[in-house]
């Protein structure tokens, strides 16, 4: 999700050697003893719990928070409610693994904990699934500039269909948007003032919870077909809302949640910036995050799929078009995005890029070639992922199936295993049990989520999605 998990200055870690002594509750001390002995002094916790909360916040809120009516359709109000309680309650014990591990051996950031925990191959497999993560987010993004752009566009022209000008074709403005606003921004060499556009991103979703719980009363149930809407006049009994509902998109659920709560590769760079660092009160600023969001989660979800019920789309902002394009509430709302997600684009960007540095180029100095390629390559990728996929479902389903319980689930359990000493929790205690059978759940969660997807494209049911 953030839009997608960003905070000001969060990647902006420098890689601990080897050789620190292990903290206990304090992961930054904030106290100096005289001795000067401060881990980190350089990034001094400066940062109050409310800010800290708030920037969180950004980490968690993604583009995720557009597939969850969709998601509560193919579950039913029950189901979906308790499922996001269950990924809620595993990303807050997420958070107390990944601390516990980072107070062990004082390391602030996720690929060390990898390479902590498993050497080299352990750094590189972290960084390659936060690579997949971050790619599907800004496949997302652009896949959000690829459906609503042109809608955008042709409420300004005051058009009532695509008339098939090239400016109204998503696959073309993409191209566009990348060249001319994402391309330059992602050049630079340094991106934190872009950070700004976090609290943007956190008011703009505001702005659209608003706007959706304000659209359940002013949008009549049965709908009356507007123009060439694909959504059909519907019966009266096809307004009332499913409490249990099972189906094959039922299999993208338990990835779209995962994904809409992934924010554990920033934890620990905002745990470095907190006011008086400790354990407890990092969990506290994690907690209050997910509760919140998980709030905010809910309310989208259940006041979008009491407006449209089966005929939402896995693309929420999409499906008000279908019943009048010409809405200037939803125009608002569709512009606030467009420009939230454009712009964090190169955002998300950056870390692929310095984590794609430090795995072919460790050694190398800054270079403006290799910036440059790096950055020309993930966007070319991300295009061609966008164009090539129809569907936003499936680029949640995937990275959700995938780089979410890894990121959520597997990782966290794996590195507490392997770096909480066996001298202090022994493998049969209670809370190493605890961590490998987390793990466990998240391997699962990945083998069932892609087998059903699977399952689906093998079968190629019709799909309700963005791009249909």
């Amino acid at each position: 999700m953030e839009l997608h998990k960003i905070s000001n200055g969060h990647h902006d870690y420098v890689p601990v050697e080897d050789g620190f002594e292990p903290e206990q509750e304090e992961f930054l001390p904030h106290k100096d003893d005289g001795l000067n002995k401060s881990q980190f002094k350089d990034f001094e916790g400066k940062t109050s719990f409310g800010m800290s909360v708030f920037n969180l916040s950004n980490a968690i809120m993604g583009s995720g928070i557009l597939g969850l009516s969709y998601a509560m359709s193919n579950t039913g109000i029950i189901v979906f409610v308790i499922l996001l309680t269950c990924i809620a309650v595993l990303s807050s014990y997420s958070v107390h693994l990944l601390l516990k591990s980072a107070g062990v051996v004082g390391i602030r950031a996720y690929e060390q904990l990898g390479k902590r925990a498993f050497g080299q191959p352990g750094k590189i497999l972290a960084a390659v699934v936060i690579t997949m993560h971050n790619i599907g987010a800004m496949s997302s993004y652009l896949f959000i500039v690829k459906y609503e752009l042109p809608l955008v566009i042709q409420t300004f022209l005051g058009k009532h269909s695509n008339t098939g000008e090239w400016f109204l074709n998503g696959n073309y403005l993409i191209i566009v948007v990348t060249i001319c606003i994402i391309f330059p921004l992602a050049l630079m060499k340094q991106l934190g003032y872009l950070g700004y556009t976090s609290g943007f991103s956190l008011t703009c979703m505001v702005f659209f919870l608003g706007s959706v719980i304000y659209k359940k009363f002013n949008i009549p149930c049965p709908f009356e077909e507007f123009g060439n809407s694909s959504i059909n006049a519907t019966l009266e009994a096809d307004c009332e809302g499913k409490f249990i509902t099972i189906n094959q998109q039922t299999a993208y659920t338990v990835p779209i949640l995962a994904f809409a709560f992934v924010c554990h590769p920033e934890v620990l760079p905002i745990y470095t910036e907190l006011r008086n660092p400790t354990k407890r009160r990092m969990q506290s600023v994690a907690n209050t995050s997910i509760l919140g969001m998980f709030v905010m989660y809910l309310l989208t979800a259940i006041f979008g799929y009491l407006t449209f019920y089966g005929n939402v789309e896995s693309e929420l902002l999409h499906t008000y078009s279908k019943v009048d394009p010409m809405d200037t509430l939803i125009l608002c709302v569709r512009l606030a995005v467009l420009v939230a997600v454009t712009l964090t684009v190169p955002v998300v960007l950056f870390p692929i890029r310095r984590a794609l540095l430090q795995l072919l180029f460790p050694e190398k100095p800054f270079h403006w070639a290799r910036h440059i390629t790096i950055a020309v390559c993930l966007l070319i990728v991300v295009n061609i992922l966008v164009i090539s996929v129809p569907n936003i479902r499936d680029i949640f389903g995937i990275i959700g199936a995938t780089s979410a319980p890894s990121l959520i689930f597997i990782l966290p359990g794996l590195f507490y295993i392997r770096i909480v000493p066996t001298e202090d929790e022994p493998m049969n205690s209670r809370p190493k049990i605890q961590a490998a059978c987390f793990t466990a759940v998240g391997f699962i969660f990945m083998i069932m989520s892609l087998t059903f997807i699977a399952l689906d494209w093998i079968n190629g049911e019709n799909r309700s999605g963005g791009g249909h």
